[in-house]
């Protein structure tokens, strides 16, 4: 379904498009590993702020922006909000559960500002927002919107469109502003064919800023 406009507040589940797949069950439990060229950290609020080329991993994830403040809560929850530079998006890469034999699947997004909540296993992008699942390297599915909210447990996720103080579709998005996506067949239907993943759309470079990779940054 190409290039297929979909209704403010659209909300499905992306099992239904591929198969059913989950977050990587062990990522909640892994540590932080962070990289950035400075860092504040409060041990009374249990609040860290990094700022300059921040790239976090957890497990799977991988977080990129230019500061990421996190925090932890008594239980040990930790929680992120990374935000990019003016002009540009940050970045969030995550790998599926998937049944053994299959492709592996992954999920990569990007937004002006990135949070993620490590209690409820769920990740927000916000303004500028945009949502891919690649299977076996190729882009499979991709949404876009002001918001969208991924839910790492259900694997549902609800995008909205950006309205105006008017209460009109903003133009900041394309096409009026409206939620846009692009959704492949399930596999086994007969002629469906993932959509290949073209240089613009490849998977990134997980331990680098904007997908360069590091000689080519040199």
């Amino acid at each position: 379904m190409k290039k297929s406009l979909l209704p403010l507040a659209l909300a499905c589940a992306l099992a239904a498009a591929t198969g059913i797949t989950h977050a990587e069950k062990a990522d909640s439990a892994k540590p932080m590993n962070i990289e950035a060229d400075a860092l504040r950290h409060d041990e009374l609020q249990q609040t860290s702020v990094f700022t300059g080329n921040v790239v976090m991993t957890k497990g799977t994830i991988v977080l990129r922006g230019v500061q990421l403040d996190v925090r932890q809560d008594a239980e040990g929850y930790q929680f992120g909000v990374i935000k990019a530079e003016p002009g540009k998006r940050a970045f969030f890469r995550q790998k599926r559960d998937s049944v053994p034999g299959q492709p592996e699947e992954f999920i990569e997004g990007e937004g002006e500002v990135i949070e993620y909540d490590g209690k409820a296993d769920i990740v927000k992008f916000i303004r500028r927002g945009e949502m891919r699942r690649y299977r076996g390297g190729q882009l499979s599915d991709q949404v876009t919107g002001s918001i969208i909210v991924y839910n790492n447990i259900t694997d549902v996720y609800t995008v909205d469109g950006e309205k105006t103080s008017g209460g009109l579709p903003s133009s900041s998005i394309g096409q009026g502003g409206r939620v846009r996506a692009i959704m492949a067949p399930k596999e086994g239907t007969p002629g469906a064919q993932p959509k290949p993943a073209t240089p613009a759309t490849q998977l990134r470079q997980s331990m680098t800023l904007g997908g360069e990779k590091a000689d080519e940054k040199k």
